[in-house]
C-alpha cells in the first residue's frame, strides 16, 4: 500500500511562511500545519530566492530553469567523460608505441645474435 505525497497550494505555502515571518516558531507552525520542519525551511528559502516565481507548477522546481540546470549538469558530466576517455585512449596509444618499439628492438637483437 503506497502513500501518495501531499500537495500544497501556492497560497497555503505563502500563508505558512507569513506565519513564520510574524514570529511563530518553525516547530509550532510545523505541528499546526502537519508539515515537517525541513519542508518549511525549504519553502522559506524558495520564497526568499525566487520571490513571486516561487512555488510555480505542481511541485516541480521552477520548470524551465530546473530543466536547464539539469541539462547543464549532464553536459558537464559528458564533457568530463569525454576528457577521461581521450586520456585513456592517449595512454593506450602510447603503450602500443612503446610495446612496438620494444618488440622491434628485441627482434633486431635476436637477428644480430644469429
Amino acid at each position: 500500500m503506497s502513500v501518495s505525497r501531499r500537495k500544497f497550494t501556492k497560497e497555503f505555502k505563502e500563508a505558512v511562511i507569513r506565519r513564520l515571518e510574524l514570529g511563530a516558531s518553525i516547530g509550532e507552525v510545523a505541528r499546526a500545519c502537519e508539515v515537517d520542519a525541513n519542508v518549511l525551511h525549504r519553502w522559506r528559502r524558495e520564497l526568499r530566492d525566487h520571490g513571486a516565481k516561487a512555488f510555480s507548477g505542481n511541485g516541480k522546481a521552477l520548470g524551465e530553469e530546473s530543466r536547464m540546470a539539469e541539462l547543464e549538469r549532464k553536459v558537464g558530466r559528458q564533457a568530463m567523460e569525454i576528457d577521461f576517455l581521450r586520456r585513456c585512449l592517449q595512454h593506450v596509444e602510447e603503450q602500443r608505441k612503446l610495446q612496438a618499439l620494444t618488440i622491434r628492438s628485441s627482434s633486431t637483437r635476436t637477428l644480430r645474435k644469429k
